[in-house]
C-alpha cells in the first residue's frame, strides 16, 4: 500500500494532470491526497477518482503544514511527498520500493531528477550553510557550489547525501510519522533540508538512487519572484537559528 500527497496552489492543471496520471498508473494499492491551498476549490471538479482524496484548505497555509494535514490518516507502508510538476513511468515506484526495503536504515529514497529537456537537476546537496545561501546568489566561489552539489562525485551511482531537495521523497510511512512530518514553522522552502537533518539526528539515512529517473518541470520560483525570494530568506534564517550557521 502506497500513499502520496501533493500540495496545490493555483496549479497549472495540464502539468498537474500529468503528475496525477503518473501516480494513478502504478500497479499498486494506492491513495493520493490532494491538499489544495488555493482560494478556490475549482480543481475539485476535474480531479475526480476513487483513489484520490481532495482536501480544500481555502487559504495558503504553507507546504509543510499542508502535507502534515494527512499525517494521522496515513495507514500505508510507503508515503510519497510529491511536487505537482513531476512525471514518471509506472515501474519507477515499484523499483524504488524494492530498493528501499533492502536498506533498513534508510528513511526515504529519491531517484535521478531531470528537466523536460533531459538536463540533470542537482538535487543532492551538503547541509546548507549561511555562506552557501549567499554564494548561490552571488557566485562568490564556483568550486564551493560544485562541492556543495556533490559534483565531484559520480552522480550515476547511489550514495547517501546529507540533503536531497524534496520534489519526490519516497518515505517509509512509519519513519515519516515518527518524524512528525515537516516542521511547520517553515511556510515554504527549507522544510526538506530540515527533515533531512531530523533523519540524520534519528540515526537514519537518505538514499539517492539514479538507476530510476523522473522529470521535474522545475520553475525556480524564488530566483524569479522577489516575494518568494524573501520567503526563502525568512525560512533560511529559521533553519540556521535551529541548526546553526
Amino acid at each position: 500500500m502506497i500513499s502520496a500527497s501533493i500540495v496545490l496552489f493555483n496549479q497549472d492543471i495540464k502539468v498537474l494532470q500529468k503528475t496525477i496520471d503518473s501516480f494513478l498508473k502504478i500497479k499498486l494499492e494506492k491513495k493520493l491526497f490532494l491538499i489544495d491551498n488555493s482560494s478556490s476549490n475549482s480543481l475539485e471538479k476535474v480531479l475526480n477518482s476513487p483513489e484520490i482524496e481532495y482536501i480544500f484548505v481555502g487559504k495558503n497555509i504553507g507546504f509543510g503544514k499542508a502535507h502534515n494535514l494527512v499525517l494521522n490518516q496515513l495507514n500505508s507502508d510507503y508515503h510519497l511527498i510529491l511536487n505537482p510538476d513531476i512525471e514518471f513511468k509506472p515501474l519507477v515506484l515499484s523499483n524504488l520500493i524494492e530498493v528501499l526495503n533492502e536498506n533498513i536504515n534508510v528513511s526515504f529514497i529519491t531517484p535521478k531528477v531531470v528537466y523536460p529537456n533531459n538536463d540533470y537537476q542537482h538535487i543532492c546537496r551538503k547541509h546548507p550553510s549561511f555562506f552557501d545561501l549567499i554564494n548561490r546568489k552571488l557566485k562568490i566561489s564556483k568550486n564551493q557550489i560544485l562541492k556543495n552539489e556533490y559534483q565531484n562525485c559520480d552522480l550515476e551511482k547511489s550514495f547517501y547525501p546529507e540533503f536531497i531537495h524534496g520534489c519526490f521523497m519516497l518515505f517509509k510511512t512509519d519513519d515519516f510519522k515518527k518524524l512528525k512530518g515537516f516542521d511547520e514553522r517553515y511556510f515554504l522552502y527549507m522544510e526538506d533540508a530540515d527533515i533531512c537533518r531530523k533523519i540524520e539526528k534519528s540515526g537514519k539515512k537518505i538514499l539517492y538512487y539514479p538507476n530510476e529517473t523522473i522529470i521535474h518541470h522545475h520553475q525556480k520560483g524564488s530566483s524569479k519572484s522577489i516575494k518568494l525570494f524573501f520567503i526563502h530568506l525568512n525560512s533560511a534564517f529559521k533553519y540556521f537559528l535551529k541548526w546553526g550557521f
